[in-house]
């Protein structure tokens, strides 16, 4: 899976996700302080699906809409450990791999909502 991992996405999870043999890519890794339209551009124009825990990315993709990603996964929770969240994403991508593509899922602890992108 093509993903972009927003620069608040732990490298433990990066490096477990890249493990599983996803395709990541992280602003962490160069990209450092990119302002949210740009992360939001580059996933648009990379086709990967963005991964952070900033919650004003709905707005500008159904408020402002500005390009979006292929797939967007809002984690929703504080991590406990920063190899949590990629646990959480493996399981997800587990039960709905092929319906991350075009959709905004919002992913917490106790499961995830789905909704279609514009």
């Amino acid at each position: 899976m093509r993903l972009l991992a927003n620069e608040n996405i732990p490298l433990a999870t990066i490096r477990l996700l890249r493990e599983q043999g996803h395709d990541v890519a992280a602003v962490l890794e160069g990209a450092s302080g990119t302002t949210d339209e740009e992360v939001l551009r580059r996933a648009h124009e990379e086709s990967r699906i963005l991964l952070t825990f900033d919650r004003d990315y709905g707005a500008l993709i159904y408020v402002r809409r500005l390009p979006c990603p292929s797939g967007l996964i809002y984690l929703r929770f504080i991590p406990a450990q920063p190899e949590e969240p990629a646990e959480h994403l493996i399981r997800l991508f587990g039960a709905i791999a092929d319906g991350l593509v075009g959709s905004f899922v919002v992913l917490d602890r106790d499961g995830y909502r789905r909704r279609p992108l514009p």
